[in-house]
């Protein structure tokens, strides 16, 4: 028995397992809090903008977008960008959605370290994400160990990017869930829900990293059983 393709397999399942797990687990929170209405009756939009606003970012735009969980922040153009149903309803998933998109903003504004470094490495990350995998087939197919361990090594370094992500996002979900309280926008039996959608959103960047470690492990493991 070939113990080494059993690994392989084990591997590619356990990525896939993570990875459509993580997406299910989101997609049940969300639609599960959607359909929960938000006592106060405020809209992600006006959320938004009551965050945004008490935190001096009255510079900051909001936009919408269709696409369902398509919300983010954007460093560059100072915009906050809320799918449909978080910018026009008033749910727990809006105003969670909403206030933790505004949560990336205020880091902005505070100059957050982990948000800097993840800016400066976008544009590095964006070309190592499409060379790395062609760099990696072209070592295989060509049998060309230096350029094979190359694209491994690139591959370290989106995991690297992905590592730097998760401190960003638990804290821009910390700051939004602060100022969904302190500003009175959810009420306290409200809280746990709001957790739980926030911490499902985050979970989903968890779950990249620890698949890109086991795929880094698996092309280890490929890499040095293999007789070039």
């Amino acid at each position: 028995m070939d113990y080494s393709v059993g690994i392989d397999w084990l591997i590619i399942i356990a990525s896939f397992a993570i990875t459509l797990g993580s997406q299910w687990y989101i997609k049940h929170c969300y639609k599960k809090t959607i359909e929960i209405t938000a006592k106060r009756g405020y809209t992600g939009l006006e959320v938004a903008r009551k965050i945004l606003d008490k935190n001096g970012l009255t510079n900051v735009t909001i936009g919408e977008v269709a696409d369902e969980l398509a919300d983010h922040y954007d460093p560059t153009r100072k915009s906050v960008t809320l799918s449909t149903d978080i910018y026009r309803k008033d749910t727990i998933a809006s105003v969670s959605v909403a206030a933790h998109e505004c949560g990336h903003a205020i880091q902005d504004k505070t100059g957050y370290k982990f948000l800097r470094m993840r800016q400066k490495l976008v544009p590095t990350i964006n070309f190592i994400s499409s060379a790395g995998y062609i760099i990696l087939m072209i070592g295989l197919i060509a049998g060309i160990t230096s350029l094979f361990w190359l694209g491994i090594l690139l591959e370290v370094c989106i995991l690297f990017f992905q590592l730097i992500t998760l401190p960003v996002e638990f804290d821009a979900s910390r700051r939004g869930l602060d100022n969904l309280q302190k500003l009175d926008l959810i009420e306290v039996s409200e809280v746990k829900e709001v957790k739980k959608m926030l911490r499902a959103a985050a979970l989903t960047y968890v779950a990249s990293a620890a698949s890109s470690i086991l795929q880094i492990l698996r092309l280890v493991l490929l890499n040095r059983r293999n007789d070039w």
